[in-house]
């Protein structure tokens, strides 16, 4: 039986009452305690949603402010204008300026007009389909962090209208193009998400969470070099995989006439477009080239949404109406803010200490990383968000992995890239899942079989080719050591 809100509400405001009623453990501050109540009350939050999370993380971050200020010693280790420091990171403004971008991509066209092009050269199967849905994916994902707004409103509506052109029916047809077209959209942008810092929300908010545990640091072009040999690598077999999979029943495409059809209905390619387009360059170059510029991925990224709105790309009503650009800025700083009160007040020292004498690997560190990231895949079949997720179990995992002695440097890429493809594993993992698979076209068999083939397929390279990789690059000095 699903709760009321109401009931909802009462379980929230129930978790943070216990832990001000009960004593704090030993060793940990009584102001730890009780900001670890809220924090775990926020958490369910976002699972449960009683609230949108906007909401939920406002309420937090005042429950806290107002805790420091009520709690005697509390001002000794934190401070209450540190609930707000989430907003303060830079990497909160970063992915917030990129919705802008994403939003451009939508409004202008450009998206589509660029889909329809990469159809007339390449798509004349439809596995090829599925590699022109992928690399239309990877080409947008620098400059849009919401993977829903980039699965759901670029990729999802074309493949889609492809879907249908080609005579593939939800109900009479689904297996002869469009079944394994709506899984290959969602496959790939579960992969592609982690590839760029800047391609989903939460990668950001995981960086973020995870530095003062793991004391991990990356730019966005270092974040690009770890992820690039085993991300590029499952990228480029995942609609062969689907393919497999969901094998469609048509295989040779008119890509000429569908791509033509679609470039007639957008018309000749506008200013806007033209202007987007250099824009979107400028930033990837500025992004790959920060620091020669002596210039952070931030400050780009504020120049180019300015750039944006002046040459009338998108206008500054455009970017008021980008829900998705607001509520990330704000439940993200929000829950940054958060985790950052909670290491102030010692916390996770505390939690780690008290996890050392239990997790004893025998200096197994290797095993102790394979098994965290393990269970970091295997429990995304609870979680139906990744900034959910991110937000619940990064801190944990983190820190267990690191009391349990895995390689510090190696369980820190491990977990950032596991939290994107690891949604793979159902059809709900990820905002763009019920986008698709709503679509009408799959089953659940199929698309769990192979969102677990694409999840623990991927899982499988990282823990190899990956972690072969990072090694080198940590050897060679282009990864920093964690300090």
């Amino acid at each position: 039986m699903a709760l009321s809100k109401a009931q909802k509400t009462a379980v929230l405001v129930a978790i943070p009452v216990i832990f001000f009623l009960l004593p704090a453990p030993e060793g940990l501050s009584l102001i730890a305690w009780r900001l670890l109540g809220i924090y775990i009350a926020t958490i369910v939050g976002l699972v449960i949603k009683p609230f949108g999370e906007p909401v939920l993380l406002l309420a937090a971050v005042a429950a806290s402010a107002a805790t420091i200020g009520n709690t005697e010693g509390a001002k000794e280790l934190v401070k209450v204008s540190q609930t707000l420091s989430g907003y303060q990171s830079g990497t909160t403004w970063l992915i917030f300026t990129a919705f802008t971008l994403s939003s451009a991509f939508v409004i202008t066209g450009l998206g589509k007009r660029i889909a329809y092009h990469l159809i007339s050269w390449l798509g004349s199967t439809t596995l090829r389909l599925g590699y022109v849905s992928m690399f239309l994916d990877l080409l947008l994902s620098p400059a849009t962090p919401s993977n829903t707004a980039r699965a759901g409103g670029i990729v999802f509506p074309i493949m889609n209208s492809v879907a249908v052109a080609l005579g593939s029916d939800p109900e009479k047809s689904p297996k002869l193009a469009g079944r394994y077209l709506m899984m290959n959209v969602y496959m790939s942008v579960k992969t592609t998400s982690y590839i760029f810092l800047t391609a989903m929300a939460p990668n950001a908010l995981a960086l973020e969470l995870m530095s003062p545990i793991l004391g991990i640091k990356l730019n966005w072009v270092e974040w690009f070099f770890a992820a690039s040999v085993p991300g590029l690598l499952c990228l480029f077999i995942i609609p062969f995989i689907c393919y497999i999979i969901a094998k469609p029943e048509l295989k040779q495409v008119d890509n000429k006439a569908i791509a033509k059809k679609g470039l007639e209905e957008l018309g000749p390619i506008s200013f806007r477009e033209k202007a987007l387009a250099v824009l979107f360059v400028l930033a990837l170059l500025g992004w790959i080239f920060a620091d020669f510029l002596h210039v952070n991925a931030t400050t780009i990224a504020l120049i180019t949404m300015v750039l944006c709105i002046v040459l009338s790309i998108v206008s500054w009503d455009d970017v008021r109406k980008n829900k998705a650009g607001w509520d990330t800025l704000i439940w993200y700083g929000g829950i940054i803010g958060m985790s950052s009160i909670l290491e102030k007040a010692g916390f996770f020292k505390w939690l780690a200490s008290s996890l050392e004498s239990y997790l004893q690997f025998e200096g197994q560190g290797m095993l102790a990383l394979m098994v965290i990231l393990l269970l970091s895949v295997s429990v995304r079949y609870l979680f139906a968000s990744g900034g959910a997720y991110v937000a619940a179990m990064v801190p944990v995992f983190a820190t267990v992995g690191k009391v349990a002695g895995a390689p510090v440097e190696l369980l820190a890429l491990g977990l950032l890239f596991s939290n994107s493809y690891g949604g793979s594993v159902t059809h709900y993992g990820g905002g763009p899942g019920p986008i698709t698979f709503g679509a009408g076209y799959n089953d659940i068999k199929s698309w769990w079989i192979a969102g677990a083939v694409v999840a623990f397929g991927s899982l499988i390279i990282h823990a190899t080719l990956g972690l072969a990789w990072w090694e080198y690059l940590f050897g060679a000095g282009i990864l920093p050591s964690v300090n």
